[in-house]
C-alpha cells in the first residue's frame, strides 16, 4: 500500500474508535431535545416577528 494508502486506512480506523467512544442519545432523548429545539425556534420567530412589526409601524408613523 502506498504512503496515502496508510494514511487513509489509518484515518479510518481512527474514525471507527471515536464513534466507539461517542455517548448517543437514546430515542426518547433525541425525541426531546428535538422538541426542545424547535419550540425554541418558534419563540425567537415569533419574538422576530413581533419586533419587525413593531419597528415597521414606527417608521411608518416617521415617514408619513
Amino acid at each position: 500500500m502506498t504512503s496515502y494508502g496508510n494514511r487513509l486506512q489509518r484515518f479510518l480506523h481512527d474514525i471507527k474508535i471515536e464513534l466507539k467512544k461517542v455517548n448517543w442519545p437514546t430515542k426518547r432523548e433525541l425525541t426531546v431535545f428535538t422538541g426542545i429545539v424547535l419550540i425554541v425556534i418558534l419563540i425567537v420567530g415569533i419574538f422576530f416577528w413581533i419586533l419587525d412589526t413593531g419597528l415597521t409601524a414606527i417608521l411608518q408613523l416617521i415617514i408619513t
